[in-house]
């Protein structure tokens, strides 16, 4: 059990030692500072971080490990540790999601965005908002995004702004997936305008691939190559790494004019790395076949 004195600590900002592409290397920077954050006294800081380590198991997709975690969390959660427990909630909503319990995640994110907002914790009502605007569709999804993004630009909090990107680019794959893709080109756009402007140079890349990608639905597929061709151009020239859904963009719009080699050359080479990716053998294995079987694997 930690201490159960909740304010002899300064809070830590744990969240700055994320890295989301590397769940592993996470979870071992956030084992090294728990004896230390266990030993301040804060309880909140050190159920707060024990959430984290839950989310990075999740996102390996040790889904069992995760809940247990969080099982030993649950119990010490009270009134008086209001973040902790929207964390909690949060991180417990993750996992179900992940393990393609729906339902069950949209409760704990509902609940989730209801404490964070009779709190004031306008960085974790956002976080909520936009996993409630992950498990709904459609209209729903388009109201939660919304939402999000509402509190995001109103907040004071940088942590709250700082969603701002992600918003855009949920709530542009949210109109992508309803076929308005006027509205989806239009919010990947400032999406990438968003992310140069505070200088987020790989996510400025998704943006403009998301937008490509938009562009190829529309039926502009002159215009979807050319931004395609620019990314990998980035490659090229070491100013971006390697990604396989631009390779699977330029087999597409290949495949669109006619080009068989080159479609063949890009399915390859998108099947070569995308397959090695965790979520796309468990989530897209029939886009992963149509790969295979362009590329001539």
């Amino acid at each position: 059990m930690p201490p159960a004195n909740n304010n002899s600590a300064k809070a830590s900002d744990f969240d700055s030692l994320w890295n989301y592409n590397d769940p592993a290397a996470t979870e071992t920077k956030f084992r090294e500072i728990l004896p230390q954050i266990k030993e301040s006294g804060n309880i909140s800081e050190y159920l707060q971080l024990l959430t984290q380590i839950a989310r990075t198991l999740g996102l390996r997709r040790m889904f069992d490990e995760s809940h247990k975690l969080l099982d030993e969390v649950e119990p010490q959660l009270n009134d008086s540790l209001p973040k902790a427990k929207v964390r909690y909630l949060l991180e417990r909503g993750r996992t179900f999601n992940s393990s393609d319990k729906i339902s069950e995640a949209r409760e704990l994110f509902l609940q989730a965005y209801d404490l964070a907002a009779s709190a004031k914790e306008d960085n974790l009502a956002v976080d909520a908002a936009h996993m409630m605007g992950i498990v709904e569709s459609d209209d729903k999804s388009v109201e939660w995004n919304e939402k999000a993004m509402e509190i995001a630009e109103a907040s004071s909090d940088p942590k709250a702004n700082k969603w701002l990107g992600s918003l855009y680019n949920n709530l542009g794959w949210t109109y992508f997936e309803m076929k308005q893709y006027e509205r989806a080109l239009d919010l990947f756009r400032k999406d990438a305008v968003w992310y140069e402007q505070n200088n987020v140079k790989n996510y400025v890349n998704v943006a403009h691939w998301s937008a490509a990608k938009t562009l190829r639905m529309m039926g502009k597929t002159d215009e979807a190559l050319n931004e395609q061709l620019r990314l990998l151009e980035l490659f090229h020239n070491a100013k971006a790494d390697e990604d396989g859904y631009v390779y699977e963009e330029l087999a597409e719009c290949y495949l669109i004019k006619n080009n068989a080699a080159e479609a063949a050359k890009y399915a390859g080479l998108a099947y070569d790395i995308l397959s090695k990716d965790i979520w796309m053998e468990a989530n897209e294995k029939d886009r992963l076949n149509r790969l295979k079987d362009l590329g001539g694997k």
